[in-house]
């Protein structure tokens, strides 16, 4: 139901005290004034704590700093006199003792009378003594339609022209703004550029960092990374590249259900976290880093507390990619934890939002080990999709050693014998081949002259690549993948 609708619901109904959760105090005022004077025939009185009652022709400023006085308005009127209350930053008001009481004696009256208050504020906090009473209506920030309305209604006033694709690039990155907000940023970026382009994407991406810095859980990660610098994993390269354009407003129109998320497993090292970081690149979206361990707070209650945070600012600033990287370790052996089973709560909650979530947040989960990993996160419906990042074969090692060579040397990166390389890098990962090269030229640069193959080489032979040291733990994930349990990222995996 909408939000209009649902609150005339409430209002028809007698409902006496609902609690609207928002920050956007202008835009939501705008809403009830609109609602209130197309449906129903009502006075609106709107208070805040500094000015008073604003609009009380009798008595302007009335209960000025005085919250316990704002009520008593309520009982003053008239009893047939048709009012709404706006009472602004209110919550903050509902532990004291006077007012707790004030609110459940006149509630007889509100029941009986055509009169409604309406609390809003930006926290939700509601003492238990009250909360039978008070109704909470969630105002959510602006959607599609609201930001097309408002993108179009600038752009006109500026006369100038946006092709469709930068159109619905704007409306997605300003998903999660509030209106406010949005304007501001808009005349930044006018103020700036002097017209609205694909500079624009960077500008709203960079709001919605201001959002998560303000948060201790989450971290804006800033990506250069791509897919093709991902040597190998076409399986997972294919598999991306058909949900590219998912959160596209034409893919909504055709009925595609929104991607939930990856779960990719394999030994440290074989690109997990850089696939994540290619992805949000890849699709142009903002990506955040889960902190786990600061999840997980000292205080009892503050876990839970914490993830519920970072799923309303996820969220929020949808549509987005949620990075939580070793989500092995988060969860593990939750049974054994003596934690008052915090973390089985957490879990739970996790995996519930997990599966039910209607916004556009990716989920992008990365995990070392199966034996740490919950039943509960690898069964299906949690992800749409779960994949094994085995160690690179010959021609994708060969593939890797060319992405990062060009990288380090773009003018002479041919000269190197890639075949050999490949041949002397068996069992090592993408993130070994790397530091092999970057062994080499330290040998080198030492040595006052250009590295080439055999400074590479040699570092390939004096270095001993992890998966000797984890053979039990890399037999199992590919005998686990051989299975058919869990859905391979390139086209062929060895093993060991």
């Amino acid at each position: 139901m909408k939000f209009t609708s649902e609150l005339a619901l409430f209002l028809k109904a007698r409902y006496p005290i609902i609690y609207i959760n928002t920050i956007e105090e202008d835009r939501i005022e705008y809403v009830i004034r609109k609602n209130v004077k197309t449906n129903l025939n009502r006075s609106i009185y709107s208070w805040d704590f500094v000015d008073g009652y604003t609009n009380n022709p009798n008595n302007q400023g009335f209960a000025k700093r005085n919250p316990l006085q704002a009520l008593e308005l309520v009982e003053r009127l008239n009893a047939e006199t048709p009012a709404l209350f706006l009472l602004k930053d209110f919550n903050r008001f509902l532990t004291d003792l006077s007012i707790s009481r004030k609110l459940r004696n006149i509630s007889r009256i509100l029941k009986l009378q055509p009169k409604t208050i309406i609390i809003i504020g930006s926290d939700l906090t509601i003492p238990k003594e009250l909360q039978d009473l008070i109704t909470v209506l969630e105002f959510r920030l602006p959607l599609e339609d609201e930001i097309s309305q408002e993108l179009t209604r600038l752009i006109n006033s500026l006369n100038i022209k946006v092709d469709l694709e930068l159109f619905e690039n704007l409306t997605r990155a300003c998903q999660g703004l509030s209106l406010e907000r949005i304007r501001r940023v808009l005349s930044k970026i006018i103020a700036t550029y002097k017209t609205i382009d694909n500079n624009s994407i960077a500008v709203l991406l960079s709001e919605k960092k201001q959002i998560i810095s303000q948060t201790e859980i989450l971290e804006y990660c800033s990506v250069n990374e791509k897919i093709d610098n991902l040597g190998g994993l076409n399986n997972l390269k294919d598999w991306l590249k058909k949900r590219k354009t998912a959160f596209s407003i034409q893919a909504s129109n055709y009925g595609l259900p929104t991607p939930r998320g990856l779960l990719l497993i394999g030994i440290q090292g074989t690109g997990k976290s850089l696939t994540a970081k290619a992805i949000a690149n890849d699709w142009q979206l903002p990506l955040l880093k889960l902190d786990v361990g600061r999840l997980f707070g000292g205080i009892v209650g503050e876990s839970e507390s914490r993830l519920r945070q970072m799923i309303n600012v996820a969220e929020t600033i949808s549509p987005c990619i949620l990075w939580i990287d070793e989500i092995d370790k988060a969860f593990t052996n939750t049974e054994s934890k003596g934690d008052s089973g915090t973390s089985n709560r957490v879990l739970a909650t996790f995996i519930s939002w997990l599966s039910e979530k209607t916004k556009p947040v990716f989920v992008i989960s990365t995990a070392n080990n199966i034996d740490l990993l919950p039943l509960e996160i690898i069964r299906k419906g949690r992800f749409d999709e779960i994949f094994f990042l085995d160690l690179p074969k010959t021609e994708e090692r060969e593939d890797i050693f060319k992405i990062h060579l060009q990288e380090f040397r773009p003018d002479s990166w041919k000269s190197f014998d890639y075949q050999k390389l490949a041949q002397l890098s068996e069992s090592f990962s993408g993130a070994e081949i790397r530091q092999s090269i970057i062994e080499g030229m330290y040998q080198a640069f030492y040595e006052k002259r250009e590295f080439n193959t055999d400074d590479i080489s040699l570092a390939l032979k004096e270095s001993i690549p992890l998966v000797n040291l984890e053979s039990k733990q890399m037999k199992k994930l590919q005998d686990w993948a051989s299975s058919g349990q869990i859905r391979l990222a390139s086209s062929k995996h060895i093993h060991i």
